[in-house]
C-alpha cells in the first residue's frame, strides 16, 4: 500500500518521498490574496464557500494562498530540478515585484545539500516567467546557465511556440535571458510530451495552460506521484473545473485537461504536488473534485 513520507524541514522547503524518489520544495515567494490579476474567478465570497480549502489553501476571509516554488527530484540515478522560479536581477517582468529580485534561493538550496553543479537536470514543466527565471543567472552582464553540469529539457512544442512569439515583449524577455542563453550554451534537450526521462519518471502531455504543458509522473516502489505544473493554479479549480488563468492559452483545452487529469488521480494514493501549492489527493466530490492536504 502507498504511504506519502512527509516531514517539514523548516520554512523555506518541504520533503515527501514515493518509493525510492526523494521531492525536496523550496519556496521562492509565498502569496496570500493578490491573487485575481491570475484567477479573476475566485473571488473571496465564492473561495469562503469552499470550506476545505480552509486553512491549507485560503484564508478564512476566502484569500488564496499559493507559492512560487522548485522542486527537487531525486531518483536512484538522477537528481533533477523541476521549474525554476522567478530568479534574481531580471527586467521586463510584467509584475513589478518579480523584477530586480535579490533573494539567497541558490544559497538555501546549497545549504540543504544541492548546490547548483550536483544538479544533473533542468524539467520545465512549461516557459512561463515563473517556471523558467532559475535556468539562468547574471554573471559580468551576461546570462548563463545557472546549473553548469546540467541538462536543460524542454518540451519541443512548447519550446518552438516561444521561439517564435513576438506580441508581447514581457514574454519575449522572459525567452531571451532565461531560455535562449541555455541553448545558446549547447545546454537544452527538446523532448516529445510524453517523454519518459528515466525509469521512474515519465512525462504526460498537459496542453491548455500554455501549447506544450507536461505534468511529471513518478512511479517507485509500487506509488505514484504527480507533478501538475499549471494545469490548476490552485485546488479551487478542483472544484471549479472552468475556473481559468488569464494566461490559459487555450482556455477550453486547459478545463478538458484539468477533468481528464483530476479524473485519473481521483481517489488513488497518488501524491499531488501543484506549481503553486504544495501535497495532497485529489477526492471526487459530485461531479468535480476536491483536494485534501497533506499533513506534515
Amino acid at each position: 500500500m502507498f504511504q506519502c513520507k512527509s516531514k517539514n524541514t523548516g520554512m523555506r522547503r518541504m520533503q515527501w518521498k514515493v518509493g525510492k524518489v526523494r521531492i525536496t520544495k523550496f519556496v521562492e515567494m509565498e502569496t496570500v490574496g493578490s491573487t485575481r490579476f491570475i484567477l479573476p474567478a475566485a473571488t473571496n465570497d465564492e473561495i469562503r464557500k469552499l470550506s476545505w480549502l480552509i486553512p491549507h489553501f485560503a484564508t478564512e476571509e476566502g484569500r488564496l494562498k499559493m507559492s512560487i516554488h522548485s522542486l527537487v527530484v531525486e531518483t536512484p540515478t538522477r537528481r533533477i530540478v523541476v521549474d525554476t522560479g522567478l530568479g534574481n536581477d531580471k527586467q521586463g517582468r510584467g509584475v513589478p515585484t518579480w523584477n530586480n529580485r535579490s533573494t539567497p534561493f541558490l544559497e538555501t538550496m546549497t545549504a540543504a545539500g544541492f548546490p547548483p553543479d550536483s544538479i544533473d537536470t533542468v524539467l520545465c514543466t512549461h516557459l512561463h516567467v515563473d517556471h523558467v527565471g532559475w535556468n539562468t543567472r547574471l554573471v559580468d552582464g551576461q546570462w548563463v546557465p545557472t546549473f553548469p553540469r546540467a541538462r536543460y529539457v524542454f518540451g519541443r512544442t512548447e519550446y518552438e511556440y516561444w521561439r517564435d512569439y513576438t506580441a508581447e515583449p514581457d514574454k519575449v524577455a522572459v525567452f531571451n535571458d532565461s531560455v535562449k542563453p541555455v541553448v545558446d550554451a549547447d545546454r537544452a534537450e527538446f523532448i516529445p510530451s510524453d517523454h519518459r526521462l528515466c525509469e521512474e519518471i515519465k512525462l504526460i502531455p498537459t496542453p491548455g495552460h500554455s501549447p506544450g504543458h507536461m505534468s511529471v509522473l513518478i512511479e517507485s516502489g509500487g506509488e505514484q506521484g504527480l507533478l501538475t505544473g499549471d494545469v490548476a493554479h490552485h485546488p479551487c479549480q478542483m472544484a471549479h473545473l472552468d475556473w481559468c488563468s488569464v494566461v490559459d492559452s487555450d482556455p477550453a483545452q486547459s478545463t478538458a485537461t484539468r477533468r481528464e487529469m483530476f479524473s485519473r488521480f481521483a481517489d488513488t494514493p497518488t501524491l499531488v504536488i501543484g506549481g503553486h501549492y504544495s501535497a495532497g489527493h485529489i477526492k471526487r466530490a459530485g461531479d468535480a473534485f476536491r483536494f485534501v492536504a497533506l499533513q506534515s
